[in-house]
């Protein structure tokens, strides 16, 4: 699966952060996606003025106006991680098909993430001989979790609960091919015991 960020390519040459900044605030001017974007575009775009006139005192090399340019560059370059941030943020709960032409239609660029969905449970190898770490899939904010493990899915050893999605098992024995298993049990009850995992306890 995968999802649709929205991405600053800014150039280290101030003009071009100006005429991207300037870009940015068009787009997204009377753009009905982005009603109440952080900054407010009435200040986006007078910092970019701001800037605008900064470098251009630069260019005509005023004395100390390298300073006050690139404060405002600051702000500039500041206001856009927070516009991005924003249709960022409005982007991420609309559908996903629609999530491409949203952010380009603020004039930022898009890069696709995949999302790997994490494994409802996983095993590897303690730091230490017949010991395991296990790790499941946070089942909800608050959650107890029951640990079981067993060489041979029939009679099953249950490992203390934790208040956390892991889990360290020791005392198993090196060689051995051993299962584990989780249950989770959330405000809304019981949960299904996860599938079992295996692995050879080294």
């Amino acid at each position: 699966m995968a999802r649709s960020l929205a991405v600053l390519k800014l150039s280290t040459r101030v003009k071009n952060v100006i005429t991207f900044a300037q870009s940015v605030a068009s787009a997204m001017t009377s753009n009905p996606h982005f009603p109440t974007p952080n900054p407010s575009l009435a200040t986006f775009q007078a910092d970019v003025a701001a800037l605008n006139t900064a470098e251009t005192a630069v260019l005509s090399r005023t004395k100390g106006a390298v300073e006050a340019r690139n404060a405002k560059l600051a702000v500039v370059r500041t206001d856009l991680e927070n516009l991005k941030t924003y249709v960022q943020s409005v982007a991420a709960v609309a559908a996903p098909s629609d999530a491409d032409a949203m952010i380009e239609s603020a004039g930022l660029t898009i890069r696709k993430v995949t999302l790997h969905d994490k494994p409802a449970l996983a095993a590897k190898q303690g730091s230490v001989t017949g010991t395991v770490t296990l790790a499941a899939k946070a089942a909800a904010k608050r959650a107890s979790y029951v640990w079981q493990y067993s060489t041979d899915q029939k009679t099953w050893t249950t490992a203390p609960a934790t208040l956390q999605s892991k889990s360290g098992v020791s005392g198993l024995t090196a060689g051995t091919q051993y299962y584990f298993r989780v249950q989770p049990l959330t405000t809304a009850g019981v949960g299904d015991w996860s599938q079992t995992v295996t692995l050879i306890v080294k």
